[in-house]
């Protein structure tokens, strides 16, 4: 019985089993991750807006459970909410630059005549640091979700179009899209038909890795002041926020920081593990 033959819960268990333990508690803490961020309307115990001057800097307590911040809001709540938002930017960001850069992978890819033009470009954009780009970009639209994620899509765009040209490079001199071409099929079916889905394994692997990145950035961009709005709770924000006060409690970074940590190391772990399952010539040597 082939893997198409199997039914969907044993399709999943073959694929679950090709991974190690590493890719599996990944799975786990991601999943957990995720599923208390959407969670955090119903499981946070207070507003993370919520300010209460006489609870600020008060240990943990039964009410408080990873204690109050500098202005007396909930920290578990504000980790809880910072979650959602972080995620939120990361998995756009992810999708986004994906969709774009293979649009414009493929088309570099395949039309010698768009290709110098298309890669110079793309090679301009690499030229630019991204962070001090995205800074750039955030400052001129103002700090919002939508301008975040376009601030760290932008910089990703050149590595997924570079990928998917070189897949694309490759493909096109295949017998079977030789044969397409030859039997009169319009170009856009040729794109989607016979060159898309040799890009979808690299594109899911290099997802990951985008997912990963555009978390930690928009991190870094929320603790430069340069993020979304400080009134947000993210992850950057909360440790940009309880910086002043770590000498006295240092806790006001180490949650949020802790759990952007073990998300991004999850991620890439997972990534790890797809470029594995993946890659043929990897197999082959492990074999």
């Amino acid at each position: 019985m082939t893997d198409a033959t199997l039914p969907p819960q044993s399709r999943l268990g073959a694929v679950l089993a090709q991974f190690g333990w590493a890719p599996r508690v990944a799975m786990v803490v991601l999943a957990l991750i995720a599923l208390a961020a959407l969670a955090a309307p119903w499981i946070a115990p207070h507003d993370p807006l919520a300010m209460d001057p006489l609870q600020r800097l008060k240990p943990p307590t039964a009410d408080h459970p990873l204690g109050t911040d500098n202005f007396g809001r909930d920290l578990f709540s504000r980790v809880l909410w910072g979650g959602r938002v972080s995620l939120l930017i990361g998995i756009g960001a992810a999708v986004v630059s994906v969709l774009i850069g293979m649009a414009i992978g493929l088309v570099a890819g395949f039309f010698r005549t768009m290709d110098a033009i298309v890669m110079r470009i793309m090679d301009a954009l690499m030229a630019i640091p991204a962070i001090l780009l995205a800074i750039a970009l955030v400052a001129l639209n103002g700090p919002s979700i939508g301008s975040v994620i376009a601030a760290i899509t932008i910089p990703e765009i050149p590595r997924v179009v570079r990928l998917v040209r070189a897949v694309v490079l490759s493909a096109r001199e295949e017998p079977y899209v030789e044969a397409a071409l030859a039997l009169g099929t319009p170009l856009p079916s040729v794109l989607v038909r016979h060159l898309l889905p040799n890009t979808i394994a690299p594109m899911i692997v290099q997802g990951t890795y985008i997912l990963a990145s555009a978390i930690l950035t928009e991190a870094i961009l929320s603790f430069l002041g340069a993020g979304v709005s400080t009134e947000t709770p993210t992850w950057g924000n909360i440790m940009a926020e309880g910086r002043t006060f770590f000498r006295i409690k240092p806790e006001l970074i180490l949650w949020p920081g802790l759990v952007l940590s073990l998300c991004i190391l999850s991620v890439n772990l997972l990534g790890d593990a797809a470029r594995d399952m993946l890659d043929p010539r990897l197999k082959k040597r492990a074999g």
